[in-house]
């Protein structure tokens, strides 16, 4: 065998690593229940509802209130994987960069997965989607966003919780110039689609906006409105029976929910 120094661990907290500088949504998810993903498993979020505040006035207070609970399970329901062919893995690892090279195209194609999934989930679950809007000015593309923001305002979301602005680069070049620029030069947050604040969100200019057949659905959500699961469960490396060559392949699991709907909104629209 060719890849007896195969080294799976390394490579799969690679792509764990490597996933989050390729997606969109997924950075801005509720991540406090990563790492407990696994092929078929569900995690079960626990919630309680807001106490009641009453006036103090220097007398008994009465029995204590019963803040009624809930919870939501999160299934780790989608499962992707990789398996390409290399012609000697042990020479491909000692090669400065060629594996390097191989894993980020998969990490690449892994993550384009992951945040389709998750902008397809945020459209369809959203607390509040639009009407099918037609856009055509720069006008009509900020009252659609003002018109989330008010929605997001009367449901108790404010300027200090983290919100981003997910949108598509026509509905971007008609928005563009609502938008504050970055404070500093940040590559980072370029790389992963930033392009400015509105409101004090974060604006993510995406490929991987949702499309229902009609309309883009553009999404404006906060830090805790939607969780996310994924663990890289193994990657492999084998020998295909019957070619004179070694294969690596590995096996990406995740899951996600709309944990607080009404902290996500959904603007359907399409270019009139």
């Amino acid at each position: 065998m060719s890849y007896g120094n195969f080294k799976p661990t390394i490579w799969s907290k690679y792509i764990e690593h490597e996933l989050k500088k390729f997606t969109v949504f997924k950075e801005d998810c509720d991540y406090k229940f990563e790492g407990e993903a696994g092929k078929g498993k569900t995690v079960k979020i626990l919630g309680v509802g807001k106490p009641n505040i009453g006036d103090y006035k220097g007398e008994d207070i009465g029995a204590p209130e019963i803040v009624p609970d809930s919870s939501i399970t999160l299934s780790i329901d989608q499962a992707k994987y990789f398996n390409f062919m290399v012609d000697d893995v042990d020479k491909a690892q000692a090669q400065d960069g060629l594996m390097n090279a191989l894993m980020e195209e998969a990490t690449r194609a892994l993550a384009y997965e992951e945040d389709k999934f998750i902008g397809e989930e945020l459209a369809k679950n959203a607390g509040m989607i639009s009407e099918s809007l037609a856009i055509a000015t720069e006008e009509d593309a900020v009252k659609a966003v003002d018109d989330a923001f008010e929605y997001f305002w009367n449901n108790g979301v404010s300027n200090k919780d983290k919100v981003t602005i997910y949108v598509t680069p026509w509905f971007y070049n008609l928005f563009k110039n609502r938008i504050a620029a970055l404070k500093t030069d940040n590559d980072e947050l370029i790389a992963k689609g930033v392009v400015g604040m509105y409101n004090s969100a974060r604006v993510k200019m995406s490929s991987f906006i949702f499309n229902d057949g009609t309309d883009d659905c553009m999404i404006i959500k906060t830090s805790k409105g939607y969780a996310f699961c994924n663990g890289i469960n193994e990657t492999e490396a084998y020998r295909p029976e019957g070619l004179f060559s070694d294969a690596v392949k590995g096996l990406d699991t995740f899951g996600g929910k709309a944990v607080k709907p009404k902290e996500i909104y959904c603007i359907r629209a399409h270019r009139a």
